[in-house]
């Protein structure tokens, strides 16, 4: 693989949340999933305690396709293969969304910008068993070391999908992103106006997901229709759910 390179971030003004037409929040409450969840059986967790170690994940940097290509052949997809995808694969993701750029040294630098440089957003991933490298699970992004922090053990997408009006999609794909916004964070120092940023940092990393998706022949969507409650309590978070993504190789 190359080595890091750095692409200048995407100053698209996202604002706001993408949902399908349609697909509203629901005049009733989304039927309760069960919440049992069976630890996956595969060779990684019989091998390592799931909670044990962070995942560190390979050093980002791809050069297939022009920022201007990327940009022309974005779309949004809802067609997924099962096959699963590799960490390198979502370690590119992820360091897209939010991970460390120019400025490595001191951090104040990150591939998407945020009002004041205060970055309210976490990034999860809900990983399902087909993929290769790390283990079903619910995973934060930790920027500084560019890893997966374990969260939750097992394969939670059934679940995930039921809290998002039973979209389909959304367990078919090998994993899903979500972004997550801590708003106190941000009206801490803007006030009530902070919450338009914190969607404004939603709309940047997403749109960063969809570029890297575009960069290695992957598929994804912006998911807005869900129950917040529920997919706070999947990912196991004290912030506000914002959007899902789910990545998949495309039929």
């Amino acid at each position: 693989m190359k080595s890091l390179f750095y692409i200048p971030a995407i100053a698209l003004l996202a604002a706001g949340l993408i949902v399908f037409a349609g697909a509203c929040a629901p005049d009733e409450p989304v039927n309760e999933v069960e919440e049992v969840i069976e630890p996956v059986d595969n060779d990684y967790n019989e091998n390592n305690n799931f909670y044990d170690q962070q995942i560190e994940l390979p050093e980002p940097g791809v050069e297939q396709k022009t920022v201007s290509e990327a940009l022309y052949e974005r779309s949004s997809r809802r067609d997924f293969k099962t096959e699963g995808l590799s960490l390198e694969e979502v370690g590119n993701l992820l360091w897209a969304a939010g991970g460390v750029g120019v400025d490595g040294v001191s951090g104040a630098t990150r591939t998407a910008p945020s009002a004041g440089g205060i970055y309210p957003l976490d990034i999860y991933l809900v990983a399902g068993i087909e993929n290769e490298g790390f283990a079903a699970g619910v995973y934060r992004y930790a920027h500084e070391s560019h890893a997966l922090e374990p969260v939750a053990e097992g394969d939670r997408l059934e679940l995930l999908s039921a809290s998002a009006l039973d979209q389909v999609f959304i367990k078919e794909a090998p994993v899903n992103i979500a972004l997550v916004g801590h708003y106190e964070q941000t009206t801490a120092h803007y006030g009530d106006r902070g919450g338009r940023y914190v969607h404004m940092d939603a709309g940047y990393a997403s749109q960063n997901i969809y570029l890297m998706a575009e960069e290695l022949d992957l598929g994804t969507v912006a998911v807005g229709a869900f129950d917040d409650s529920e997919v706070a309590e999947i990912l196991e978070t004290g912030g506000s759910p914002l959007k899902i993504m789910p990545v998949g190789r495309v039929e």
